[in-house]
Formats: structure tokens, C-alpha cells, sequence
């Protein structure tokens, strides 16, 4: 959820001058969660072996084997440190780094839901306190100077699908279509972005969903465990208003720089490519139980594949890190086909 790397932000101060940015603040959910909800009272929690099995620090709270993708992105080519989560930081340290996307966050705030996670809306709350202690600190014009120059990472929707529209007790798809609630998502996406943008963000990479239909969960709701093309199409719409979107906002916020991440053209390529990545398997977890590893997602000191590497999928949810590394890098410098309409080196550059 957010995560700042400040560096540098008052006069005076010295930036390292490897860091192509004075921070990147990250929202988010799961896909990029760093251990935020750990401290939640939720059963979403990855703070447990064999998560963190090739993670230097062992089992933080991602929900990964190593790195997340915005893992990727932040230490290797913008030459920042890992991120601490949000609620592990102390106010003097977040001035260098500081994380809160959640697991299980959502655009919509699904009460219903009934394990902890921190929604879009409180995530954005979450940054205007580090915004606040950090301008007490260093003064307001420099903040704002820094910010201008910041990234922003923000990756939500897949659990306004996955645990709202999706869940059989919900009546979400009785209200709506799958336009419909494409529609109503990025009307609140429009507005939160919005909020970002008038706090000073400046800089933002939108990643779109991935093809949430070939999931290991998804897969093993048919017993020939293939992809939901249905599920598939039902995400389509959001991406293509998300792209819309950013397209929008380029034109009517002075001075905002937004790009796109087309996860799902990454995701196809790296299946249909999988081989010539080291890929095997594509179509189960390396941790879970039952049917393609993804009717139950991984337990607590479950042992987990072997050949980690050779996996596209780490649990019923969530790539391995080998994916995960693949996107990042193919994020920071790819081209306009997977990342529109500038890639993060540029906007990093801008």
C-alpha cells in the first residue's frame, strides 16, 4: 500500500546520486504488499515459511517466495532499499522509506469481508500522515518540490473482482455488468488518483489486472483446469477504461505524467513465451493445495516446489518471483506495447 522512499527532500540534503527519483510512494494490494498486514487482524497473511523462502529476509508478509514486482523496480533500477512496511517504520526513518499497500485491498470498500485490510481511500489517508510528518520536518516547499518528482505506484483491482464481484454470496453481478462495474471502479479510481494529484503527485505508474482467468484458483474451478475465458473478458473492460482513463488525466491535471502497465499483455507473453523464459509450468501454484495448487493457497511450513524458478505461479494467487522480476524490469525500460505511453526510466527521467 503506500510506500515512500524519500531521499533527500529539504535543501541542502544529499541525495544518493544513484536515485533517479527522491522517492517512490506504492499503493496497492497483495500483488505488492510488503508486510502491512501483518499487522492486521486478517487472515490474509503471508508472515510465514515458505513465503520468503528465497527472500534474504525470510518470511516478511509478501506474498511471494522472494521479490514483488515494485521489489524490483525500487532497489535494483532506481537504486532503492527494500522497503520496510508502514506500520514498521519510525517517523525519523520515513524519510527514506516507508510501506503500507495492503493485502486484499480493494477500490471498493467491501465491509462484507470480514478479514482486515486497508482500502484504497485509507491507503491514500496513510500517506497524507507520512505527507504531513515529513513537511514538519523538512517544510512545506520543498515537500512539494520533491513530490513533483516522485513515483507513484498504484496497483488495485484485481480483489474488487476477486473477492467482490466473483464471491457467490455477493449481488454485486445482480447490480451490474461486467461494463457496468468496470464503469463504477474507474469513477472511483478518477477520483482517488485525483486526490493524490491535489496532495502533489505528479509522476504515476497505473498497472492494469492480469488474466485474472488463469489463475490457479480460477483453474481449479473446472476439473480440466484451463482458463475462464469468461473471467477473462469480465476484466477486460476495466483495463481498457483504466487506459482511457490515464489518457484523461494526461490532459486535464497540469503537470501530471501518467503511464500504464499492461500486466495481462506481460502475463500472455510470458505463457505463450515460456520456455524461452525458463518456464515449465504454467497452469499450477508451486505452494497450495488440491487442483492446480490453487484450491487451498499455501499453508503455514508447507513444502513447496523445488524448481521455484520454473514456475509462473507461486500460490493460488500470486507469480513467483521469477515473474515478478521479469515485469519489473520489462516495466522500467519496455516499450509502448506493455507500457503506455512512456516506460518508468522515462518518466523517472522526465
Amino acid at each position: 500500500m503506500v510506500v515512500a522512499v524519500v531521499v533527500g527532500l529539504a535543501a541542502g540534503q544529499r541525495a544518493r546520486r544513484t536515485e533517479l527519483v527522491p522517492a517512490m510512494f506504492i499503493f496497492g494490494d497483495s500483488l505488492i504488499d510488503n508486510g502491512n498486514n501483518n499487522n492486521l487482524p486478517s487472515f490474509a497473511k503471508a508472515n510465514y515459511f515458505p513465503y520468503g523462502i528465497d527472500f534474504n529476509r525470510g518470511p516478511t508478509g509478501r506474498f511471494c517466495n522472494g521479490y514483488t514486482m515494485v521489489d524490483e523496480i525500487g532497489p535494483s533500477p532506481l537504486a532503492f532499499p527494500l522497503q520496510c512496511s508502514y506500520f514498521c517504520m519510525s517517523a525519523a526513518y520515513r524519510l527514506h522509506g516507508v510501506a503500507s499497500r495492503s493485502a486484499l485491498s480493494s477500490r471498493i470498500d467491501a465491509k462484507r469481508l470480514l478479514v482486515g485490510r486497508i482500502p484504497f481511500d485509507q491507503q491514500i489517508t496513510n500517506f497524507q500522515s507520512t505527507l504531513d510528518q515529513i513537511t514538519d520536518n523538512l517544510g512545506a516547499d520543498d515537500v512539494a518540490r520533491a513530490l513533483a518528482r516522485c513515483l507513484f505506484f498504484v496497483g488495485m483491482g484485481s480483489n474488487d473482482y476477486l473477492n467482490n464481484y466473483l464471491m457467490p454470496n455477493y449481488d454485486t453481478k445482480n447490480q451490474y455488468n461486467g461494463q457496468q462495474f468496470a464503469d463504477l471502479l474507474v469513477q472511483q479510481y478518477t477520483r482517488q488518483l485525483t486526490t493524490l494529484y491535489n496532495l502533489g503527485a505528479r509522476k504515476f505508474i497505473i498497472a492494469g489486472i492480469g488474466e485474472m482467468g488463469c489463475i490457479p484458483s480460477i483453474l481449479a474451478q473446472n476439473e480440466a483446469g484451463i482458463c475462464s475465458e469468461e473471467v477473462n473478458r469480465l476484466v477486460q473492460p476495466f483495463n481498457a477504461n483504466v487506459k482511457t482513463m490515464i489518457n484523461n488525466l494526461n490532459v486535464n491535471l497540469p503537470g501530471a505524467k501518467f503511464i500504464y502497465i499492461d500486466i495481462a499483455r506481460m502475463f500472455q507473453d510470458i505463457v505463450t513465451n515460456a520456455r524461452s523464459y525458463g518456464f515449465s509450468v504454467v497452469d499450477r501454484g508451486c505452494c497450495g493445495i488440491g487442483r492446480n495448487s490453487g484450491q487451498i493457497t499455501c499453508l503455514p511450513f508447507q513444502t513447496p516446489c523445488a524448481n521455484r524458478k520454473q514456475y509462473v505461479f507461486w500460490d493460488a494467487f500470486h507469480p513467483t518471483e521469477a515473474v515478478n522480476v521479469i515485469m519489473g524490469r520489462k516495466a522500467f525500460n519496455g516499450d509502448p506495447s506493455i507500457v503506455y505511453p512512456i516506460n518508468i526510466e522515462q518518466l523517472a527521467n522526465l
